[in-house]
């Protein structure tokens, strides 16, 4: 049930940033003004010269949904490279669960490490992912991940029982822009021995 509900909320988030972004889109352009009339007069009209008329421009696309953006992101984060997707992982920093850093995997793999303030980003063939925090409790993000798109994650610590609970959500690129200046490169994993 949680799993679904992150889902949902998930894809509520991307159906309103597309709402947002065609409610964007430029707005037509305002009538032309009329030609004012020749004036009347009893002399014979000169026959008119032909008019060349240019063939009726190609009405430009709109962008697609998913294009990525073609601007730079804050901390130098640049577009994913090509075939791939990309999620930026990053953590507030916050007083709440400030000591409490959590690492973020898929499947038995780590990914990186949020600590208080931090973020990191991850490349992604594109497809459908599982990523998951836990401490005494468990929380997994399904996210559909498409070739040349940037996601945003924002990690939190809920207070738990024992301990803090890491949690991840689906978040928005004015989120993470509204935070970045403040955000620290998470520190690389260690190598398994």
């Amino acid at each position: 049930m949680r799993f679904a509900s992150k889902t949902i909320l998930y894809t509520a988030l991307l159906t309103a940033a597309l709402a947002v972004q065609a409610q964007d889109a430029t707005p037509p352009a305002p009538p032309a003004p009329a030609e004012p009339e020749a004036p009347v007069t009893d002399a014979p009209a000169a026959p008119e010269a032909p008019v060349a008329t240019e063939a009726p421009a190609a009405p430009e696309a709109a962008p697609a949904a998913a294009a990525p953006a073609a601007e730079a992101l804050p901390n130098g984060i640049a577009a994913p490279p090509e075939g791939k997707g990309q999620i930026v992982f990053f953590r507030e920093s916050k007083f709440v669960g400030g000591a409490i850093s959590y690492k973020v995997r898929e499947g038995e793999t780590e990914l990186g490490k949020l600590s208080n303030g931090s973020y990191f980003v991850y490349v992604a063939e594109p497809g459908a992912h599982a990523y998951t925090v836990h401490s005494e409790a468990k929380d997994i993000l399904n996210l559909e991940v498409e070739a040349g798109e940037t996601y945003f994650v924002s990690g939190g610590v809920s207070m738990g029982v024992f301990a803090g609970r890491p949690n991840l959500s689906p978040s928005t690129q004015s989120a993470y822009e509204a935070v970045a200046a403040k955000l620290k490169p998470a520190k690389p994993l260690k190598p398994k021995k």
